[in-house]
Order: C-alpha cells, then structure tokens, then sequence
C-alpha cells in the first residue's frame, strides 16, 4: 500500500509531465478561458441571448446598432429594445426616428434607467445577429455553458455507474462478473446516439433530462477499463494484504484498488465529456436537447443551417460550429496529455 507521501510524489511527477506536453497546457489553456467566458457570460454579453430586436435580423459580424431600451412593465429587469434610426432630447421628452422613419414621442419616465447612457446604447453585433435579431455572439457564450453543464455532469454520472459496475465486477468476478459484462456488452451492442434519443424521448427535452439520458448510456468503456483494472490488481501482493489484516470489502475496493486505477478512469472521463458535447449538441440539432430560447450550440446549427443554402447568414451555422470544434478539440488535448503523463511507462524526460 502506498502512503500519503508517495501519491503525492507521484502527483507532482504526473503535473511536471503533463506541464511539457505543450499540447496538453494549450487544451487546458482552451478549457480555462471557455470556462471563465461561460461563467462571466451574463457580464460580458452584450445583450441577454433571448432578447430580440426584429429590425437586425440576419446582420453581418460587426454591425452597429443604434437602440432605446424602454421599460418592460411584465419584466421590468429586461428592458424592451426598440432600434431607431434617429433621437433627440426635448425636455423631459425623447423624440426618435424609426427604421420606417415614423418619428414618435416617449417620454423619458418610460425609458429604462435614469439617463441617456442607460436608454441609449450603439451596441456592437460582434458576430451579427440571427433570423430572431438575437445577438448571436450572446448566444454563442450561453450556449457554451450548456455545453459544459452538460459535458461534465453527464461525464460524472457516468463515471460513478462505469466505476461502480466495474470494480464489482472485476472485485467478485464469477457468476456476477458475468451478469453485469452481459449487460455492459447488451448496453454496448446499440449505437449510443440511438440510445440517447430513446431516453431523451422517454424522460422529455431540456437541460436535466439530456444530462440524464447522456450520463446513464456513456458508461459501458468504463466498465470494461475499470474491471480489467481490478482483475489485475485483485492479485497484487497489497490486496493479498488487505485481507489478511481483516480489512473489509468496501475499503479495500474503494480506498486501495480504486486509487490505484484512477489514472485509466480521468483519462477515459476526459475523452467522454468531449464526446458528451457532440452528444448534446446533437440532440439539440434534432429538437430533443435543449428547448428554444435558451441557447444551444446544436439548436443554433439548426435554426441557421436553412440560410446556408441562400448563402446569407452564415455565422449562424459557422460560429455554434467553431465553438464546439474548439471545446471538443481541447479536451482531447488534455486527455491525450494526461494519458502520457500518467502512464507509468512513459519517459520522465
């Protein structure tokens, strides 16, 4: 058995690894900064990503609006944006021109805020804006936080099943092993999109039912890794051990052989929140993820792929795109990197 002292020697070995792989500190670089965008998505947003101004349907990246945010009076915390062409201060007035160059009066108690700088704004579409007139931009920052809800609650569920199956499986062996790699080997004979979609149908859309549906089906490589992991060390010396002092069941899975493959397990869940990514935005390309409003990379894909065949639009289809390249990319650079730095095979170099 390996004292407190000799994991954390192997930790620092492990971190001092995987900091020269330059691949593997670019995807955690990449990871890091869509972690902090998706946190810091309500501050750095230009405008909430359900917020629709009719007029800027389909703009260009780059667009410059010119808007006056009224109050809402059914949400008074979300203004109403009305694009104008035009304004002007008349007293306790605003005289404005629309797009139609209709030209009306408000007066500035109907405003939203207390001054010019807080019912006016020139806001920037900085990756223009959608058929809706939604800041696609605003979007794309929301959407990746679905991605990374998704992506990682769904990994931990399936972690803890694969895990847990596995290292019984692997522990008892016999009559139980055999029961439960029958089942991991039914779950694995189905495509896991498929599977997914059945239990997206069966449990209904949003943001908690696709968790579940993806974290219940991406467990059966875990199994099989976990089980082969404690096939092998159920005949090491340590575990020998382990039952020779009286130590109990639970305690030598959990606290000894369980610690001992965790190598094989954070790279495998690793690899599987990328693909829990693909997973949800494919749903959400289907209408089985993620319902309209809220923001989807694979609902944004949809709403945007019928502008690609009119040439028109094209950030809609190509900016949900590169946001799921980039993350999905990421996150096998750093399972890549973690697999050689915890391979005790590899060169310490």
């Amino acid at each position: 058995m390996q004292d407190n002292n000799q994991i954390e020697s192997l930790g620092q070995i492990a971190w001092k690894r995987l900091k020269k792989n330059r691949g593997a500190v670019l995807g955690m670089s990449i990871i890091a900064v869509m972690i902090l965008l998706a946190l810091l998505a309500p501050v750095i947003a230009p405008f909430d990503p359900n917020s629709q101004v009719l007029e800027y349907t389909i703009k260009p990246s780059g667009f410059r609006g010119n808007v006056l945010y009224k109050r809402n009076p059914v949400r008074p915390e979300q203004p109403i944006v009305m694009a104008i062409e035009s304004y002007s201060i008349q007293g306790d007035s605003v005289q404005y021109t629309d797009l139609l160059r209709r030209t009306f009066t408000i007066h500035t108690s109907s405003l939203f805020g207390n001054n010019e700088s807080q019912w006016h704004d020139t806001p920037l579409y900085i990756m223009g804006s959608d058929q809706y007139g939604r800041d696609i931009f605003s979007r794309v920052l929301y959407g990746a936080r679905v991605a990374l809800i998704v992506g990682v609650l769904s990994e931990i569920l399936s972690v803890m099943i694969g895990v847990l199956l596995g290292a019984l499986a692997g522990f008892y062996r016999g009559y139980f092993d055999d029961f439960i790699m029958w089942i991991t080997s039914i779950v694995g004979s189905f495509p896991a999109v498929l599977l997914i979609m059945v239990m997206s149908v069966i449990l209904g859309q949003g943001l908690w039912p696709t968790v579940f549906a993806i974290g219940v089906t991406g467990w059966v490589d875990l199994v099989r890794i976990v089980r082969g992991q404690f096939l092998s060390l159920r005949e090491m010396e340590y575990i020998e051990a382990t039952r020779a002092l009286g130590f109990g069941t639970l305690r030598t899975i959990f606290r000894h052989m369980l610690l001992n493959s965790m190598g094989p397990i954070i790279v495998i869940a690793t690899a599987g929140i990328a693909t829990a990514i693909i997973f949800e935005s494919s749903l959400s390309f289907i209408g089985l993820g993620i319902q309209p409003p809220d923001a989807s990379w694979g609902r944004m894909i949809n709403d945007g792929r019928g502008y690609l065949f009119v040439g028109t639009g094209l950030g809609l289809v190509f900016y949900p795109c590169l946001g799921i390249a980039i993350l999905v990319y990421a996150f096998n650079l750093f399972g890549d990197g973690l697999r050689d730095a915890l391979d005790p095979k590899t060169s310490q170099r």
